[in-house]
């Protein structure tokens, strides 16, 4: 693994890509968010009546990934296109052209909820704005050193979001030992069953960077699932995956053994446990 960026992790702006993306986008900003509006009405269309709800909420609430990796899929594809591109995206293409990088990237935005959105150079673009409050436009561009996006540090500061945000409470992953170097904690919604975290690839990459540190501080310092949440999450859990072994001690032996054998830096390996976690019932 090397030490680039972690997957969705926001680059530091230069002086150079401020002065490219000045240059290149800050001229055509309106235009580009006429077609990204445009992009979000036309994911709306499809992914509405697929996703009418997310944890109990309608629709646009809760589905910031979705939609945000829908509208980036449609931008891609015109992107690719032959035919002459709108002014807007000219420029975005002369922009990626001379040097510079949409990225996608996830955090904290504002102290308060964790979002999915865009660095484009030195911008912040949001196309699932209203994803947390219906009532704020669905699209927003602002200067990256204005959008309030911060990366999430540990697991303490990922459970103190979580529970301010979704209202979950969230637990150390002593139950399922053999995923908590990639999954350390569990989290608990009212009325749903308890899920494993987190499973975006910029927190199972920082657990792999941190060589299961950030794991085993949690373990031992988050608090223990209640008798319940642990049956709950076992229940749910095919059988060839229950653990014979659960607890602290074994979820710190997992961590153990994938940093001492060097699996944890193996793609392979943490692509089969990625495979485990979906077919947990769970999810």
């Amino acid at each position: 693994m090397s030490n680039s960026l972690l997957p969705q992790q926001p680059a530091p702006v230069t002086q150079a890509m401020e002065q490219l993306t000045a240059q290149a986008i800050a001229p055509v900003i309106p235009e580009l968010m006429t077609v990204l509006l445009e992009l979000r009405r036309n994911a709306d269309v499809e992914l509405q009546p697929r996703f009418p709800h997310a944890n109990g909420k309608p629709y646009p609430l809760g589905r910031c990934d979705l939609i945000s990796r829908h509208v980036l899929g449609q931008l891609a594809a015109l992107m690719q296109q032959q035919t002459p591109l709108p002014p807007s995206l000219q420029a975005l293409r002369g922009f990626l052209g001379g040097g510079g990088e949409v990225r996608s990237v996830w955090g904290v935005l504002r102290g308060r909820y964790f979002q999915n959105a865009f660095q484009v150079g030195s911008l912040y673009i949001d196309v699932a704005n209203d994803t947390v409050d219906p009532a704020k436009p669905p699209i927003e561009i602002l200067p990256w050193s204005e959008c309030g996006m911060a990366e999430v540090a540990d697991f303490d500061h990922f459970a103190a979001i979580a529970g301010s945000y979704w209202g979950a409470s969230v637990y150390a992953n002593t139950v399922l030992p053999g995923l908590a170097p990639i999954l350390p904690a569990i989290t608990v919604l009212p009325g749903q069953l308890p899920r494993l975290q987190s499973a975006c690839d910029y927190m199972i990459e920082k657990c792999r960077r941190s060589d299961f540190q950030l794991n085993d501080a949690w373990l031992q310092g988050g608090p223990q699932p209640p008798a319940d949440v642990a049956a709950a999450l076992l229940a749910a859990t095919p059988e060839p995956l229950r653990p014979r072994q659960s607890g602290l001690d074994a979820a710190l032996a997992a961590c153990d053994v994938v940093r001492n054998t060097g699996w944890g830096r193996d793609d392979a390996w943490r692509d089969a446990r990625v495979k485990e976690y979906l077919t947990i019932n769970a999810y």
